[in-house]
């Protein structure tokens, strides 16, 4: 499908960028959901932790500056705005910015690589939404196809793994254990999405990559929030660490592959709660980057960009499911939300509010 665009917009989570910052973007995080006031306050102490600042929106702003240059070098001189769903800049101020400026129809570029509900729906819905504040004048947003198997995805990552495990002592490494995570989201939304079987194939994709063997490497989940009593995806980061020590595993590397960028989850729940764990086993333990601003990565953003433009037929993906649709279909990442009624319809979030989901 190609259409006339005039504009790009990149859509993104958002993160607060200073201390007073925090609860405010924690109150737009959870608005609606059915979160007691001290779990928010809990969470925000993870926040303090690092001075109140999210990495999020620096790292968002340096792949828009990097995309620019790449959009110029290929000719593109399509201007590239900029909205998140939880904070400055939010979604119905750009798209209000963009109607003054004249555009019409846009690109979206979503820094999420999955489909799940919170990682591409709900984003969707968020647009709606900004569009409707806007008014009649509001421009047009089509989505860019997810990416998770597409071949610079996969090598960007599968670089990033094996950097770690070059960092890892000599007498470990050829024996080092990589556990690639995403942000566990609720089974009764998993249950409605490709986003356990898209994660997958990007492992399995990473792994062959890097000639791991199927021994060598698991998909476990991270940042679980929500009820306890609510099944949500398994295992959890921190039992699979005790469970490979009990195996007697000697280092490992853990990869946030279902993120796209460093963010509080990450700084926290990996660098933080997972080393301390390992560091207490005596497991060396190396965690890998994330995609970010680099090269290789922006490169397939701009890709993906003049896929829908028409400046090229070619729709690259690796693995056995292809390239994935341009135009979500109706019923794609359904989810009904609890909200404190059983039964009653609406709209979540799957992230816990220590961060975004992955779907990044």
């Amino acid at each position: 499908m190609t259409e006339s665009y005039d504009a790009i917009l990149i859509v993104s989570f958002g993160g607060p960028e200073k201390r007073e910052d925090v609860i405010p973007f924690l109150e737009n995080v959870l608005r609606g959901k059915p979160v007691p006031r001290e779990r928010l306050l809990e969470v925000a102490k993870h926040y303090y932790h690092f001075g109140g600042v999210s990495p999020i929106n620096a790292q968002v702003r340096e792949l828009i500056a990097g995309l620019k240059d790449e959009l110029s070098k290929a000719g593109i001189s399509l201007p590239v705005y900029w909205g998140n769903r939880n904070w400055d800049p939010m979604l119905p101020d750009t798209l209000r910015q963009m109607s003054q400026d004249g555009v019409k129809r846009a690109i979206a570029f979503f820094t999420s690589a999955y489909s799940s509900y919170s990682g591409c729906r709900q984003y969707r819905e968020n647009i709606q939404q900004a569009q409707a504040a806007v008014g009649p004048g509001a421009p047009a947003v089509d989505k860019i196809r997810v990416f998770y198997n597409h071949p610079d995805f996969i090598a960007v990552n599968a670089e990033r793994v094996s950097a770690a495990l070059q960092s890892l002592p000599d007498a470990s490494r050829e024996s080092a254990v990589v556990a690639f995570t995403a942000h566990s989201i609720p089974m009764t939304m998993a249950d409605h999405c490709n986003y356990v079987a898209q994660l997958n194939e990007t492992c399995q994709l990473v792994a062959a990559e890097l000639n791991l063997p199927r021994e060598r490497w698991k998909l476990v989940y991270q940042s679980r929030s929500g009820r306890p009593t609510d099944p949500w995806l398994e295992p959890d980061i921190l039992d699979h660490i005790r469970s490979l020590h009990e195996s007697g595993s000697s280092s490992l590397v853990i990869s946030p592959i279902g993120f796209l960028s460093d963010h509080i989850e990450i700084l926290f729940d990996l660098d933080e709660q997972a080393k301390e764990l390992c560091d207490e086993l005596g497991m060396p333990v190396a965690r890998a980057g994330t995609p970010g601003a680099h090269p290789r990565f922006i490169s397939m953003v701009r890709e993906l960009i003049q896929e829908r433009l028409g400046q090229t037929s070619e729709r690259r993906a690796m693995g056995t499911c292809g390239a994935s649709h341009d135009v979500c279909p109706v019923d794609c990442c359904l989810y009904t939300v609890p909200t404190g009624r059983p039964g009653s319809p609406g709209a979540a979030t799957s992230s816990s509010p220590t961060g975004r989901p992955s779907n990044t």
